[in-house]
């Protein structure tokens, strides 16, 4: 099973590379962990949105076997705050493999969505993963693209509907041609950005979403 947790609080990049952390995270039964951290390797960033009351400042994705409490403790227990779901995992672009530990190459954001009060789950998730992936992948510069549709929440109350991580050229932090692949072609950029947004209206993700650029790592515990 895998889980997704949103983290806040400073220093959150050392505690959660730390090998005592892994440990104690393979003790309580994870298999892999995901680390994904808003850095300094990532501040020049442009995207950044927020609907959460405060920026998220990590993101960690868990794969463990069984309930993940002694997980929620020890992410808990290394974070001002967290919150966590179980999620339902589909990888249309499954990213390159990296070194045990080592930052993957780019720029790995993660987007936190909502469904939106006019369409029920079932034609959102429609719009979403059978209509939109090919867009998302086809208009932007993405060499890694997850999709994670949330099943129920394990801590904390808010609300989320979908976890998005998609991987992209380093440059792509402050450049539209960077990001959508349009190879400074502002007509090709144009005509991108306009599929794009078109498509991520139709399922709400316009709107009420969180957008957080972070460093990945990887680790097989």
């Amino acid at each position: 099973m895998k889980f997704i947790y949103a983290l806040w609080g400073e220093g959150l990049e050392s505690m959660l590379l730390a090998p005592s952390l892994h440990e104690a995270l393979r003790t309580a039964g994870a298999t892999r962990i995901q680390a994904n951290v808003d850095d300094g390797d990532v501040a020049p960033a442009k995207l950044r949105i927020t609907s959460f009351d405060e920026p998220v400042s990590a993101v960690v994705a868990v794969w463990v076997d069984h309930e993940p409490a002694e997980v929620s403790r020890l992410l808990t227990g290394v974070s001002e705050r967290c919150a966590g779901w179980e999620v339902d995992e589909r990888t249309p672009l499954v990213p390159p493999p990296t070194e045990q530990g080592e930052r993957t190459p780019g720029l790995a954001q993660v987007a936190f969505l909502r469904i939106p009060a006019d369409l029920d789950e079932a034609e959102w998730r429609h719009r979403w993963q059978d209509l939109h992936t090919t867009v998302a992948i086809e208009t932007q510069s993405t060499f890694g693209y997850t999709q994670n549709r949330v099943l129920r929440p394990i801590l904390g109350d808010e609300r989320v509907d979908a976890i998005v991580e998609e991987l992209f050229p380093i440059a792509a932090m402050t450049s539209l041609h960077a990001f959508y692949g349009s190879d400074g072609d502002d007509a090709e950029l144009q005509r991108r950005l306009e599929r794009m947004m078109t498509s991520v209206t139709s399922f709400g993700a316009d709107r009420d979403l969180d957008s957080v650029p972070t460093s990945r790592y990887v680790f097989d515990l």
